[in-house]
């Protein structure tokens, strides 16, 4: 191959790669802010809901269901940041005795088998998300699979930043 074709191949890669970085960093400001609104909705949503309880002697029907709903929004959500980071449960005393090098390499398996996980979390989420759509929930005219949405936006992208995690250039 002419040196002329090895630059064309690197630029295209190298385009593609600052595009995919792009979008993923425009998902994590995007799943930011829509974390951040979900939790201070779940959070006004309570408050509201202590206040009518205790002042007024009423209830928010749809309180306790709501609220849930972010909760379980803003931890979905939430997820892929931590996967982004790095920030996860685990014991590492014999990883942390292997050379750097075998470290990285270690890494890089470990983010292809999550990948894995998370396109089949994906597509059972889908299923799902497909099998609860006619389902109401009990105090709001919404289907119940908005439950599953959050669970399904997770894996993608989850996916995501182990992608960028397999491809990451070493340091």
């Amino acid at each position: 191959m002419s040196k002329d074709n090895t630059e064309l191949e690197a630029q295209a890669s190298s385009g593609i790669r600052r595009v995919f970085e792009r979008v993923l960093a425009t998902t994590d400001r995007v799943s930011y802010w829509a974390i951040i609104s979900a939790m201070g909705m779940m959070s006004l949503l309570v408050s509201a809901q202590v206040f009518a309880r205790y002042a007024l002697d009423m209830s928010i029907d749809s309180a306790d269901e709501l609220s849930r709903l972010f909760f379980v929004w803003a931890i979905f959500l939430a997820i892929p940041h931590g996967i982004k980071s790095g920030i996860h449960v685990g014991i590492d005393v014999l990883v942390m005795r292997l050379s750097k090098r075998w470290r990285q390499r270690l890494a890089r398996v470990t983010a292809v088998f999550s990948a894995v996980l998370m396109i089949i979390l994906f597509w059972s989420a889908a299923e799902s998300v497909g099998n609860k759509w006619q389902e109401l929930m009990p105090t709001i005219e919404m289907t119940a699979a908005v439950f599953y949405i959050a669970v399904l936006i997770c894996a993608g992208h989850s996916f995501m930043h182990l992608i960028a995690q397999i491809f990451k250039r070493d340091s």
